[in-house]
C-alpha cells in the first residue's frame, strides 16, 4: 500500500472534508492512471459506501471522470478550470510585487496586493521602502463578510455585490443602501476607492485579521459591531476642495473574464488634500491596470476608464 503523507493540521478539522482531499490528492498523486472503486476504498483505507459517496459527488462536478466501461475513476476536466485559476493567480503575485514597489518608492509607504480566498480576504503580497515597517504581513487574512470586503466586489457588478451582502454578516452591520449606491458609482468612475479609517476602525481589522467568524463569541461580535459604520460610510467621497484624513487607497485588477481578481492597496495614515486624493488614486488605479495588461486580464467596461 502506498504511503499517503497528510501535512499537519491546525486548529479545527473536518474527516470528511479530509477523505475528500486525501481521494484527490491520490489520483493527483497517480495521474494518468485510473481506478475502480474498490481498489481506490482499499487503498485509502476508506469504507466502500463512503468511498462511492465521494466519488460520485465528485464526478458529478466534473473534478474526476468516471469511466462507464471500466466503472474506474480518474482526474476530470473541472480540475483544469481549477488548475488555470491557480497559475493565473501565482503568475500575478510577483508581477503585483513588481508594480507595487515602484509604488511604495514613490510614496515612501506600504503597497499591498489581497484577493478572495474561499470564504476569507488573503494578504498576497506586501512592499514597503527601506526604513518604512510594514503594518500588514504576507498570509493574513480577514472574513470575507460584511462589514469585511466591499472592495473585492465593488467593481464586480451588481451580482456579485448583492451576493457578498448577502452573507451572514461576520458582525453587525446597518445597511445604508443610498450611501452604498453613492459610494458603488464614485468608485467605478473614478477607478479607485478611498477609505477614511478611525484608529477604533485600525484596531477593529486588528482584532478580526486571522479570526474567524464563527470564532467569535456572540457577546464579543455584539460589542466589536458597536464600532462598526454602516457599509460605506468610511468611504471618502469628494465634496470640496477640502482636506481629508486618509486611511488607504485601493484599486481593483482583473482577470481575463473581467471579473476582479486582486485588490491592491497605498496605505496613506495622513491628512491629503483632495488633489493629492485624486492624484494618488489615479497612480494606483494606473498600477493596477498595467497589472492587468501584465497577466492577459482585461476591465471590464464600466471599469476600463478610471478616472474618466
Amino acid at each position: 500500500m502506498d504511503d499517503i503523507e497528510s501535512a499537519p493540521r491546525t486548529g479545527r478539522r473536518s474527516p470528511p472534508t479530509e477523505r475528500v482531499v486525501q481521494v484527490l490528492d491520490f489520483l493527483v498523486a497517480h495521474r494518468g492512471r485510473r481506478f475502480g472503486l474498490s481498489e481506490l476504498a482499499r487503498r485509502l483505507d476508506l469504507s466502500k459506501p463512503t468511498c462511492l459517496g465521494i466519488l460520485s459527488v465528485l464526478a458529478e462536478a466534473g473534478y474526476l471522470h468516471r469511466d462507464p466501461a471500466s466503472k474506474t475513476y480518474g482526474l476530470g476536466p473541472a480540475l483544469v478550470a481549477v488548475g488555470r485559476a491557480a497559475q493565473e493567480g501565482y503568475v500575478a503575485g510577483p508581477v503585483a510585487r513588481a508594480h507595487l514597489a515602484v509604488l511604495s518608492e514613490r510614496y515612501g509607504t506600504t503597497c499591498t496586493a489581497s484577493a478572495v480566498v474561499g470564504d476569507r480576504i488573503a494578504v498576497l503580497e506586501v512592499t514597503s521602502p527601506p526604513g518604512v515597517r510594514a503594518g500588514v504581513k504576507v498570509g493574513e487574512s480577514y472574513p470575507f463578510a460584511p462589514p469585511v470586503g466591499l472592495m473585492y466586489v465593488l467593481w464586480d457588478g451588481a451580482e456579485a455585490l448583492e451576493s457578498w451582502l448577502r452573507r451572514e454578516p461576520a458582525l453587525p452591520v446597518r445597511h445604508d443602501r443610498t450611501r452604498l449606491a453613492s459610494v458603488v458609482e464614485e468608485c467605478v468612475r473614478t477607478g479607485y476607492l478611498v477609505e477614511t479609517l478611525t484608529p477604533v476602525g485600525r484596531q477593529l481589522h486588528t482584532l478580526m485579521a486571522g479570526v474567524a467568524d464563527h470564532d467569535l463569541s456572540a457577546e464579543l461580535r455584539a460589542a466589536l459591531g458597536d464600532l462598526v459604520s454602516s457599509l460605506g460610510e468610511r468611504v471618502y467621497l469628494p465634496d470640496g476642495d477640502g482636506e481629508s484624513a486618509v486611511h488607504l487607497i485601493a484599486a481593483p485588477t482583473f482577470d481575463a473574464g473581467g471579473h476582479q481578481a486582486m485588490v491592491l492597496t497605498l496605505y496613506v495614515g495622513t491628512t491629503l488634500s483632495s488633489g493629492e486624493i485624486a492624484r494618488r488614486g489615479r497612480d494606483l488605479a494606473a498600477t493596477a491596470a498595467a497589472i492587468t495588461s501584465d497577466v492577459g486580464g482585461r476591465a471590464p467596461v464600466a471599469a476600463a476608464a478610471p478616472g474618466h
